[in-house]
């Protein structure tokens, strides 16, 4: 379950009676608990409470109580011996008038309050359904339970009004519900006089059986969009005028409202019940955006964008540097204000912005230091001075562009009370003005000089032809000059392979000028290389969160080196991380976030929240395309290891419908049916049987074999098989395959005497690679690679701690996990030379690794290299190894993975600069 269900559920046995002996359950069952849970709680098979309620080991301990026992009950369920026992994080009482509980893991304050209020703290209780951004969704409990209720207003009106649900409609749908959003937060807050003044409006003036509720809100919008003067003329009747002109674009227009049903009536007037005063801009829209798109409403609740993550790229780009300058200013009269100033001419632009989270968050976190500055220079009331127009966006969509200009409407009007009182924040907001300074357009086709201009005021966007044109949008100007433009946001990632035709010619588009190997970038280079651009032509820097394929593998030399052309470099970058959000047991996508600038910045930082003992931040000279500390470098992909490790091949394709391949059962049938059949049978290993340590077999003939094997009946009917399906396949090239129907359709290599096998997937959860040594005339699949009849000490090299640093950074990632290269990955690898006794030692290494192994019979590879109960021998044997092949290459262990990648990248460069004076030296002599 994700949070909103989990509220909703909450908010659901509320509004039921209260059931004292029945209530434990139903509390238990909305976190996502089974049935099957349940019952064994209720049979007691399960229940370990000793004073009589409900304990669930390691969740919680609840117990229902006679009216006024709560705060009794409460404290013995905290001394519970079975509460300790049973490690129970919390505890729980209530007699459905009273509620409270506590959390015994943290010293946060516990909840207590009305029985019918608890679903306002449900994000107390979210550790239950296994999410943990706890801290954040307290903080925005109340955007959760306002987004459920929209979500449900927004469906139930679609089935009442089909049509607005229509492409063409669907823009009205959802003006209509920014409107609403705005009159909700309006009404809550004083913009509006009188508190609930819209909801009780709507509740007085329309009927209980609905028939004219759209009447009476479409009156109260016109209202909204006619000034004082103009109301008589107009037909504004009495109940109406006291709702003033707010206009700003946002009530302009038709104010044709959705009919409602009795259903949607009572949604609207529950919905208007919330407290709006506690809406969270800077969270709602991402949430928001999900009711209106059908896609994203079926995960409703996930669509959850933390605080934090959108610091970590706005706090390097150019916070920080602010809080800094604010501290050397001290109380400083001038100096503050100069910094005022500068805020002041500040612009911030999102290019991909959606609802406006960065946007939003950016302006609140400058006008905190600007409300610092004000403090300190005794102008506290003082208006700002930080323009809202200075924010910036494009978003492909209506409806997340406008909510992206509301959230910014009410971020400033919440900043205007915390900063300058509720009064002075009432006289400067209404009427709104200036709405359409977020663009809805493709920011990959416009021109995004024209939409933030570095300098001046003036404003005229477009693009390179009329049909990406947003022609219907005003130019909104600049309030004052411009200074540094920082880029920043989370635009769409998507891998090359799953991009539409319109993505692709979006990629072209921007790349196609610059480099012919573009087809493999993923999306979200594009805006990359499009605020690199942008760049060349203003003070300042961009972050954008990616995924970490971006500086990994194939896609590092087709960008990075058109980066570093427009004299930028990598400033500072986030490694990777998860994305949260707001589902349980899910912890987003894996990302990077990389922040670039001019060759003029000094101070570059490497962040992490993991990474051995360096978790935090470093400072370093310099960050190459790796997101690794030194000299800015290509791994080049090599066709062959310039020493003498072995030759890494990728494993051989059947492309055979699974006719040449046989399980166990198969292989022994088929040897029993006809004595010629084994010589035609091998050992097949594909990455499953590597890793799970699974028995699978293929048939494998020669040409010269062919007529022979046909004579065995089971076979003869596998290669028709085969035939079949490759004369059936929509590819020419697997077709042209069907007449060699007995053979693989791609075979890349034999080994013959043996072979070391590597996954090209792998979990990047084990703390070495998987590798294993087969005998001969093993065939090995295309989901490996394979070292055929190589030296044992090759193994000791790709089971290292240093090999799995080198693949996991410059290699593909699939999410975290590695996708290893031969090119790249192993003949690229940096090994320094090896003397002969040197391979010894390797050798030996790679033999204890295999023979600890073995002492583990028949457990695979997958049971041995779990993390938590690696064998101690297994993992003594890894140590050995590591230690040996550590002291060839700098005399002792290396302190942590950090070290390591910085030093294979030393060796790599050194070996790149050898190999460039060889080829050099032997131009010259042919010369």
């Amino acid at each position: 379950m994700n949070a909103v269900e989990i509220e909703e559920a909450i908010s659901n046995l509320v509004e039921h009676p209260f059931d004292a002996s029945e209530f434990p359950y139903f509390f238990l069952e909305a976190f996502g608990n089974k049935e099957t849970t349940l019952k064994r709680l209720r049979s007691g098979v399960s229940n370990k409470s000793d004073v009589g309620g409900v304990l669930q080991t390691n969740n919680i301990h609840i117990a229902t109580c006679g009216l006024g026992e709560v705060a009794q009950t409460l404290a013995l369920l905290k001394a519970s011996p079975a509460t300790a026992r049973s490690k129970a994080r919390f505890v729980l009482a209530t007699d459905g008038d009273l509620f409270e509980a506590e959390d015994l893991s943290v010293d946060d304050a516990p909840v207590s309050c009305a029985y019918t209020d608890f679903p306002n703290h449900f994000g107390f209780f979210l550790p239950l359904a296994g999410i943990t951004t706890v801290k954040q969704v307290r903080e925005s409990s109340f955007d959760i339970r306002a987004t459920s209720r929209l979500n449900k207003l927004y469906v139930e009106l679609l089935k009442d009004n089909p049509d607005w649900g229509a492409a063409e409609r669907r823009p009205d749908m959802n003006h209509f519900m920014a409107r609403l959003i705005f009159s909700f937060f309006a009404e809550d807050t004083d913009i509006f006089s009188g508190s609930g003044a819209f909801t009780s409006a709507v509740e007085t003036m329309s009927a209980k059986d609905s028939s004219n509720t759209h009447e009476v809100i479409g009156t109260l919008f016109r209202a909204m969009n006619t000034k004082a003067a103009g109301r008589a003329s107009a037909g504004i009747p009495r109940w109406a005028d006291q709702f003033p002109y707010v206009n700003g674009g946002l009530f302009s227009g038709s104010t044709e409202v959705p009919r409602f049903s009795r259903i949607a009536r009572s949604y609207l007037l529950h919905i208007g019940g919330l407290d709006w005063k506690k809406i969270n801009p800077d969270i709602f829209g991402s949430m928001i955006q999900a009711v209106a798109d059908d896609d994203e409403r079926g995960s409703l609740g996930m669509h959850y964008t933390s605080v934090p993550n959108i610091l970590k790229v706005l706090n390097p780009l150019f916070l920080d540097d602010l809080r800094e300058k604010l501290e050397e200013a001290g109380e400083n009269p001038r100096m503050l204000l100069n910094l005022r100033k500068r805020m002041s001419k500040i612009r911030v632009f999102d290019p991909a912005c959606g609802s406006g989270n960065f946007l939003v968050i950016a302006y609140k976190e400058m006008r905190a230091i600007e409300a610092e500055i004000n403090r300190r220079r005794e102008e506290a009331d003082r208006r700002t001075d930080i323009p809202l127009t200075n924010s910036r966006g494009i978003e492909l969509r209506d409806f997340p562009a406008e909510i992206a200009r509301l959230a910014l409407i009410i971020a400033e009007y919440q900043c205007d009370v915390l900063y300058r009182g509720q009064k002075e924040a009432l006289q400067d907001f209404l009427p709104l003005d200036a709405q359409n300074w977020i663009t809805c357009g493709n920011a990959l086709r416009l021109d995004w000089l024209s939409i933030c201009s570095p300098a001046g005021t003036g404003v005229k966007h477009h693009a390179d032809d009329l049909f990406h044109t947003p022609l219907d949008q005003a130019q909104i100007e600049f309030e004052n000059e411009g200074g540094e433009t920082y880029i920043c946001g989370n635009p769409p990632y998507v891998g090359s392979s799953k991009q539409s035709a319109s993505q692709k010619s979006d990629v072209s588009h921007v790349f196609e000028v610059h480099t012919k190997t573009w087809r493999s970038l993923d999306l979200v280079a594009c805006w990359f290389k499009k605020a690199s651009d942008f760049l060349t032509h203003s003070e300042g820097s961009f972050a954008f969160v990616s995924t970490n394929s971006l500086c990994q593998g194939e896609q590092v030399p087709i960008l990075w080196p058109l980066i570093f052309k427009n004299q930028q470099e990598i400033i500072f970058a986030h490694t990777s991380f998860k994305w949260s959000n707001l589902a349980s047991h899910n912890a987003g996508v894996t990302v990077i976030i990389v922040g670039v600038g001019g060759k003029a910045s000094s101070k570059k930082r490497i962040f992490s929240d993991a990474f051995d003992d360096l978790a935090g931040v470093r400072n370093v000279e310099n960050i190459n395309p790796y997101l690794v500390a030194g000299q800015n470098i290509i791994v080049d992909a090599i066709s062959r290891a310039p020493d003498e490790r072995g030759y890494m091949i990728r494993g051989n394709m059947p492309t055979d419908g699974g006719y040449l391949l046989l399980n166990s059962d198969e292989k022994d049938r088929l040897d029993e049916s006809h004595s010629s059949a084994s010589k035609f049978i091998r050992r097949f290993v594909g990455a499953q049987e590597l890793i799970n340590g699974l028995s699978r077999y293929c048939i494998w003939i020669e040409d010269s074999q062919l007529e022979a094997a046909l004579d065995v009946p089971e076979i003869r009917n596998r290669i028709e098989g085969v035939r079949r399906i490759r004369l059936e396949s929509s590819a020419a090239s697997t077709r042209a395959y069907a007449p060699l129907a007995h053979k693989f359709r791609q075979i890349q290599g034999i080994c013959r005497d043996n072979c070391i096998i590597v996954p090209r997937v792998s979990s990047e959860n084990r703390e070495f690679l998987p590798v294993d040594y087969f005998g001969a005339n093993t065939i090995v699949g295309d989901r490996n690679f394979a070292v055929c009849d190589a030296p044992l000490w090759n193994i000791a090299l790709i089971a290292s701690r240093l090999h799995w640093v080198w693949i996991g950074a410059v290699c593909v990632r699939l999410e975290m996990r590695f996708s290893y290269s031969n090119t790249i990955g192993w003949n690229a690898f940096p090994v320094p030379f090896l003397t002969e006794k040197n391979k010894a030692d390797l050798t030996r290494c790679a033999e204890e690794i295999l023979l600890a192994r073995e002492a583990h019979f028949p457990a695979t590879i997958a049971d041995l290299y779990e993390p938590n109960t690696m064998p101690s021998n297994l993992r003594e044997a890894h140590e050995r190894n590591d230690e040996v092949l550590e002291r060839i290459y700098i005399g002792r262990r290396f302190k942590n993975d950090t070290e390591r990648l910085e030093n294979l990248f030393e060796l790599y460069i050194r070996a790149v600069g050898v190999e460039k004076k060889s080829k050099k030296k032997k131009a010259e002599a042919r010369a």
